[in-house]
């Protein structure tokens, strides 16, 4: 063996190009297949995984008294009793989420046994008056920045209750709250009742789930809540990206392997001739497969070992980022078995792609490697070169163009390659243009820049004296304002349906705030007996455009009809539209009160949003004016975009290292010929253009098989996403293919393989003619 070692470091040490193609080639292969692996792994159970590190709790038992029995049979650990209250917070009573009927918990501390809460800004609550609201993570940590510090500081405030600091915002996956308190301000709030945390040995599913909590405690028992009920809302959000990650995983997977044998195959297959000659020196067949698997082993080990640490500190933040809404954090960790195939199935890849055109070296003898080692044989590719030697193009471009043909097994693996990058180029592509569509379509940032709201008069200090109509004229009156529209958001019962639904009832501009141009199917309403309902409100009550429905508010009930479907879900959180004059025949005795209305104003392209909302408070120091625009940004866009990106450009970059060892393998081969061609008055620039040409041509056939996959791949997974997320797509996110990007997509293949043929084919024109004949 040390015979066998000796001439595998000689081969190193000779081959150091080579050596360091497959080491690099090897490093970001592993890389890829660490993210991956990584990416696939985690869309396996996303939810399950999060819940569990997060020691979520699987049945939130609520009592009516403070210091309720805990005992249940099968139970794993036990959290509280918790004391607990509503909130009922006013609409201006707090940040915008933190409004309408707030959960509020006693607790210590985030800790312990059951719902460990993630405080991703701020503290704990622990003075007097101090509250922790829960809000997701945004995606970026600037944004997170920004809206820490916008919140922290500002009060909640009930009526007939002190006001409370907000101190903390907090995640937690399980929503077993929506803020928390300490112990002492809770006891000086009043609670009502107590909360307790279960996780149970079995609650795997809905069954074990149900002989779980009818083993609770039923003394003084309100309500239980089921985790699976938050695992179906999740799988409608965040979940919406595990079709993505499957996609891209497979393809980076699948690229990584078909680039690793068709680099050390190659490498083999070119080092035939060195065979031949070990062999005639006396080395014994078996010796001969020991040498070159050392000799390819060794670089792969290192790029293996190199290219597991790279794709783990690659796929972590990438990881965060897309499952951020699962409350992973800052940190996503993996299965050990992710990082091990890195570092040892990559290099055992290696071992067997190189095992098999070493097992056919094992089978020649010396004279017959040291031929097989040289140029192609003869015969091949031959009549692809006649042919084209018969055409007008230029003699560099049709030598060029025949040159994949001689190997046709390396050309198929190349291809392979190039045309998976191109699917995954093209597949991104669509997606990201898709995503951004939609983002714009939801945020409505060109419909909708200001919106205005009454105080309300329970919480002291100034209030508006103004009549709702007054407000409207008021903010129509302003400079700046082109739209006004009064939205007035109410709970509705459904006939035949047990759970209410919100409705918001429309006034003045309605069709200028954005959502008719979000209309998937119907049209928008026109009477005061019809109704547009947000796709995911359709799918929650199992009802369709067109369909009759009769809505009650106050034993008065008025049927209407179902004309439209929206994309996203009303303004006011609601899941239907309707015109204000329905509100006035359902409900004709309601006592409006003005802060119950909230007003969307578009302003005057050109004029401030600060000054514009200045200018509303100094006319009426009773309205609280606010910028509908955040500046947070959509965090799932984030997500899919981030991904997209990333992937890309690591399933881009192997490629290009593909297509880099194979015209360095095709040089290597081809010495003697380029050495000719050159003697006989062909120039290194028509040398550099019979090389590249060789690769472009396999890189435009790439895009034109690659760029239908890719669009394939697009109009299969996004309607995927749509049934999880249990919205409709409009045709507007699936058409997203033009002249234009159809031609930057196929332009993407070939300069992948234009990118990737560059470096060996400039080397291959400055070899010197002399050099080359000499040591043939």
């Amino acid at each position: 063996m040390s015979a066998v070692w000796r001439a595998a470091r000689a081969a190193i040490r000779r081959r150091r190009l080579q050596t360091v193609v497959v080491g690099l080639v090897v490093l970001f292969s592993t890389a890829t297949v660490v993210v991956a692996l990584g990416l696939l792994d985690a869309s396996a159970r996303p939810f399950d995984r999060a819940f569990a590190q997060q020691r979520g709790a699987h049945v939130v038992a609520t009592y009516d008294a403070q210091d309720p029995a805990t005992s249940a049979a099968g139970v794993e650990a036990v959290a509280g009793p918790f004391p607990e209250l509503v909130l009922d917070v006013p609409a201006d009573g707090g940040p915008g989420w933190a409004t309408g009927a707030l959960t509020v918990v006693g607790r210590a501390d985030p800790g312990g046994a059951v719902d460990r809460v993630d405080v991703w800004a701020g503290r704990w609550a622990t003075g007097a008056n101090e509250i922790v609201i829960t809000s997701t993570p945004p995606a970026d940590r600037a944004d997170a920045q920004y809206f820490s510090a916008d919140v922290i500081g500002r009060t909640v405030r009930a009526p007939g209750r002190p006001a409370l600091t907000i101190v903390g915002i907090a995640y937690t996956l399980g929503d077993t709250a929506d803020a928390w308190v300490s112990p002492a301000t809770m006891r000086a709030l009043g609670p009502t009742g107590s909360q307790v945390l279960y996780r149970f040995r079995h609650a795997a599913d809905k069954a074990e789930v149900d002989a779980a909590i009818a083993t609770l405690p039923r003394d003084g028992l309100v309500a239980t809540q089921s985790y699976l009920t938050r695992k179906d809302a999740v799988a409608a959000g965040p979940g919406t990206m595990l079709p993505f990650l499957v996609v891209f995983g497979v393809l980076g997977l699948v690229v990584a392997v078909l680039i690793v044998a068709n680099v050390v195959s190659g490498a083999v297959i070119s080092g035939f001739r060195h065979i031949g000659v070990l062999k005639a020196i006396g080395f014994t067949p078996r010796q001969v497969v020991f040498v070159y698997l050392f000799m390819v082993s060794v670089p792969a080990v290192a790029g293996a070992l190199a290219g597991t640490a790279l794709g783990t500190v690659a796929a972590r933040p990438l990881l965060a980022n897309a499952f951020l809404g699962l409350g992973f954090g800052a940190r996503v960790d993996t299965g050990l078995w992710v990082p091990l195939t890195g570092v040892a199935g990559v290099p055992l890849l290696v071992a067997l792609t190189a095992l098999v055109p070493a097992l056919r070296a094992h089978r020649l003898s010396a004279a017959e490697a040291i031929s097989a080692g040289s140029a192609p044989r003869a015969g091949r590719g031959l009549r692809v070169q006649r042919a084209l030697s018969g055409t007008r193009l230029p003699r560099a471009v049709s030598l060029g163009l025949g040159l994949p043909f001689a190997r046709p097994g390396r050309t198929g693996l190349t291809l392979a390659a190039l045309l998976l990058g191109v699917v995954t180029v093209t597949f991104a592509g669509g997606l990201t243009t898709s995503v951004l569509r939609y983002g714009a379509a939801v945020d409505r940032a060109d419909a909708v820049q200001a919106q205005v709201r009454p105080n309300n008069p329970d919480f002291g200090g100034v209030s508006s004296a103004k009549t709702d109509p007054q407000v409207e004229s008021l903010l129509r009156g302003l400079p700046g304002t082109v739209y006004v529209t009064a939205d007035l958001s109410l709970e509705l019962a459904v006939a035949g349906h047990s759970t209410p639904i919100g409705v918001d009832f429309l006034r003045g501009d309605a069709t200028t705030i954005g959502f008719r141009e979000e209309l998937t199917e119907g049209r928008w309403m026109a009477a005061p007996d019809e109704v547009v309902a947000s796709s995911k409100g359709l799918h929650d009550l199992g009802l369709r455009v067109g369909d009759r429905i009769r809505l009650t508010y106050d034993g008065r009930d008025v049927p209407v009809t179902i004309v439209g479907r929206t994309l996203d879900g009303a303004v006011g959180g609601g899941a239907m539209f309707a015109d204000w004059s329905l509100f006035t025949t359902l409900a004709p005795q309601y006592r409006l009160v003005n802060h119950e209305v909230m007003y969307y104003v578009r302003i005057t392209p050109g004029t401030s949003v600060e000054s514009y909302l200045a200018s509303v408070r100094a006319a009426d120091p009773g309205l609280t004016a606010w910028s509908a625009v955040t500046g947070l940004g959509n965090s799932y866009t984030v997500s899919v975009v981030t991904v997209s990106v990333v992937f890309s450009l690591m399933i881009g970059t192997v490629a290009a290292l593909a297509v880099f060892n194979t015209v360095l393998l095709n040089v290597r081969e081809r010495r003697r010929d380029l050495g000719m061609l050159k003697s006989i008055g062909m120039t290194p620039r028509q040398v550099v253009a019979m090389m590249v040409t060789s690769m472009a041509a396999l890189g435009l056939a790439g895009a034109v098989v690659g760029i239908p996959l890719g669009m394939a791949a697009h109009r299969l997974i996004l309607p995927m996403v749509g049934r999880v997320a249990k919205v409709d797509l409009p045709a507007t996110l699936f058409d997203v293919w033009n002249p234009g990007a159809l031609a930057s997509m196929a332009l993407a293949g070939v300069g992948i393989a234009v990118l990737g043929a560059l470096l060996p084919s400039r080397a291959a024109a400055r070899l010197p003619i002399a050099e080359v004949l000499h040591n043939e």
